[in-house]
């Protein structure tokens, strides 16, 4: 029998926390605003901003009578072996439950951006490199299977993804973003998020907003953009992942936005999330980010004023562990400095939450498995492959040189051949964690490049000696890491875009020392400055630290195993100066007479070429006006015409000619993997809607307006094959929340 209607399951989650609240003493309330962080204050050097600064031990025994809100990365702080890590929270949560009168368990979570970011468990690609795939789909399957291996160990929130678009690629973090694209961002993202929700993990958007739009591109340096730029560019990722993904929880970024800092912004916090996108899930602190609104943003005087400014503008959870939301927020309650009634908002949402994770169920018990556990299944592994293998871009291969000879004479050389880490971002486990432990083995297969290529090509004959080689593979990259220990990651911001570690000077004097052909393959985090070297090059490969399986994928693409189909999430610049665009310029932002400096990128966004060749024919509309709230279909053929199976991917361009504001000269609004054998054909229909050429016009205000609009069907940002103009017809309309985000694409095979 059920004692209490919160205990009651038939009951809907709202009356059940609700009736929860009602019963719980102020000390109860704030346990579940709160988070503990076993292992942070231990020795090592910091995973999150001054960690080992704001870190103290926690006194167990004088929390757990009160509750615990969250628990901090049970499996991310330190190596663990996965059953026995299971094992280990099971019994904790069954210690937290048994400790408050409730019987209330924590919530658990861990960081999840390249996989469960646990020790054993599948390294996946960065998310730059899913941005490469543009196969919102793939990543949707990977993200599933990312959650699934989190929940079999009892984990409940996942600490992704990074939506924040690419403003200016010397930011370290550029590696955990998607792409500088919003649209692409904001369907691969929510893509993500919709499997990682599907597995019944709560997503976490972040960094809510504008982390990455920093000046200078340094890791929480002031982000001065306006309101259009936040509008149109940095929030639509976040409204689409919310809408259509699911999404049930944000994260708030560390920066301040024209002098607010995120944190305390509740015209974002509450204004934008709650009130005009119906948001109801939780909203948690980015690592002490709260307490910085006192040691760094200087907005308040103590960890309890900064706690109130938190609570009031609307973050309901401090993470990783309490400093602000504890004794300091209990004392400025029972004071009446902070009404009790932002504390009991709060707490409703975090229970609302456990309620939906069954954690409020009469059944609830910690689950712990009873065998073994595997966190790299082989079918886990064959996704990490088809997402790395999706997600390598062939830049440039002018003379022809790949795919290479299965018999070539091959020098393989440069600090990344024969480096496992060169596959590795700054989230991943061995990058973020086992760097602190020497000795610890890997816990994954991790294939280098030169061991991939030599399982590739039996017949080949590898050397590290170019003076009796046919072809050399020049295997350049980044080394990833946190807060200055690497050269792409957390807190490694770049001066400029020039090849790290003395790299350039590497291929400088090999491109001197040689007449062989050379091949460039690139393992980064960003994209580096190449002109100097252009045309001097007989291939260049990007590949963005594609995982465990990403020697395999890249060696595939060597050999020709693979026929690449990424596209660049991020143009690759010509010259390494800061020029913090992308090519979501207006006309002013594009080379012109009135600056003697070019900032057109040497491969634009959403390049990448195939060993296959494709015929686009017979492009048009089925009307040429559409009403501003309606749509139109827009139609392509595309012909295989080379001698191997491959995949286009075909985007659509939006220019608009004439607009109140400064417009982009063009940007993505759709895009389609089209595969296809040779000789087939297929036809792409995308679903075009009025909606997707609104743009802000002030604060608040977005329209779509009348008037002559061009789509592009492209291959790239600069490589446009076809325009279709159309017309847009009718009264010009204001839209909010609701309007259409997304233009569907439909691929049909036609009969040969």
């Amino acid at each position: 029998m059920h004692h209490h209607p919160w205990q009651d399951t038939s009951r809907p989650v709202e009356e059940r926390a609700a009736d929860l609240l009602s019963r719980m003493t102020l000390e109860e309330k704030l346990a579940q605003l709160s988070s503990i962080w076993p292992g942070s204050e231990a020795e090592g050097e910091d995973v999150a901003p001054f960690q080992h600064e704001v870190s103290e031990a926690v006194d167990l025994d004088g929390l757990l009578p009160h509750g615990l809100g969250q628990l901090t990365r049970p499996f991310g702080t330190a190596p663990v072996e996965p059953a026995e890590g299971a094992r280990a929270l099971a019994a904790f949560q069954a210690k937290v439950a048994a400790a408050n009168r409730f019987g209330i368990p924590a919530l658990a979570h861990e960081e999840c951006l390249t996989g469960f970011t646990a020790w054993q468990a599948t390294i996946f690609p960065t998310p730059l490199a899913w941005g490469a795939t543009f196969d919102p789909a793939l990543v949707r399957e990977m993200a599933s299977a990312i959650g699934t291996a989190m929940r079999s160990v009892g984990i409940h929130q996942g600490l992704s993804p990074v939506l924040d678009v690419v403003r200016d690629p010397r930011w370290g973090r550029t590696e955990e973003s998607i792409g500088e694209d919003p649209y692409l961002v904001a369907t691969v993202g929510t893509a993500y998020v919709a499997g990682l929700e599907s597995a019944g993990i709560v997503a976490t958007l972040k960094h809510f907003a504008g982390y990455s739009a920093s000046r200078g591109a340094r890791n929480h340096a002031p982000v001065s953009i306006g309101p259009r730029e936040l509008a149109d560019v940095i929030l639509p990722p976040f409204e689409m992942a919310l809408r259509e993904g699911g999404a049930r929880s944000v994260m708030h970024a560390y920066n301040d936005l024209d002098g607010v800092p995120a944190a305390a912004n509740t015209e974002l916090l509450t204004g934008v999330l709650r009130e005009q996108w119906g948001f109801d899930g939780t909203v948690v602190a980015d690592y002490f980010g709260i307490s910085f609104l006192e040691r760094n943003h200087r907005v308040a005087d103590s960890p309890a004023r900064a706690g109130a400014l938190a609570l009031k503008a609307g973050v309901d959870v401090e993470l990783p562990s309490v400093r602000c939301y504890g004794e300091p927020l209990l004392k400025a309650v029972q004071s009446g400095e902070v009404p009790e009634s932002l504390v009991d908002r709060a707490v409703l949402r975090v229970l609302r939450q456990k309620c939906e994770l069954g954690l409020l169920d009469p059944d609830w018990s910690p689950a712990a498995p009873e065998g073994p556990v595997d966190l790299d299944p082989p079918a886990t592994r064959a996704l990490a492959r088809r997402v790395a293998e999706e997600s390598v871009v062939l830049l440039d291969n002018h003379r022809g040189v790949l795919p290479l000879h299965p018999t070539a004479r091959i020098a393989v050389l440069g600090p990344c051949a024969d480096d496992q880490a060169a596959m590795l971002g700054c989230y991943t486990f061995p990058r973020h964690v086992g760097v602190e432990h020497p000795g610890l083995p890997l816990g994954v297969e991790i294939p280098t490049l030169l061991d991939a290529l030599g399982a590739e090509l039996p017949g080949a004959a590898l050397t590290d000696d170019p003076g009796d080689a046919d072809v050399v593979v020049a295997v350049l990259g980044d080394r990833s890491g946190l807060f200055g220990r690497g050269t792409s990651g957390e807190g490694c911001d770049a001066e400029d875009l020039t090849l790290p570690d003395g790299q350039a000077a590497f291929l400088d004097e090999l491109l001197e020392d040689t007449d062989l052909p050379v091949v460039l393959v690139l393992l980064t985090g960003r994209p580096y400055a190449l002109g100097r070297w252009e045309g001097r090059l007989a291939a260049v490969v990007q590949a963005f630290f594609p995982g465990e399986e990403g020697g395999p994928a890249v060696a595939g693409v060597l050999t020709g195993r693979v026929n690449p189909s990424g596209r660049l999430p991020v143009s690759v610049p010509r010259s390494p100066g800061g020029q913090p665009w992308t090519y979501l310029a207006p006309p002013l932002g594009l080379k012109g007479a009135a600056s003697n400096i070019d900032p057109t990128p040497l491969y634009p966004f959403g390049h990448g070429l195939s060993y296959t060749t494709f015929a686009w024919e017979a492009a048009g509309a089925d009307t040429d006006a559409v009403p501003t709230d309606g749509g139109t279909g827009v139609r392509l053929t595309v012909r295989n015409t080379g001698e191997r199976a491959g995949t286009e991917v075909v985007q659509l361009y939006l220019h608009d000619p004439v607009a109140r504001t400064v417009q982009p000269d063009s940007r993505l609004v759709g895009y389609a993997r089209v595969a296809l054998e040779p000789g087939q054909a297929a036809e792409v229909v995308f679903d075009f809607h009025a909606d997707l050429a609104s743009y802000t016009l002030r604060p608040g205000q977005r329209i779509v307006e009348p008037g002559a609009v061009e789509l592009r069907l492209a291959a790239s940002s600069a490589d446009v094959r076809h325009t279709v103009p159309l017309t847009l017809t009718g009264p010009e309309r204001t839209v909010g929340h609701d309007r259409r985000m997304t233009c569907g694409a439909r691929v049909r095979l036609l009969a040969s």
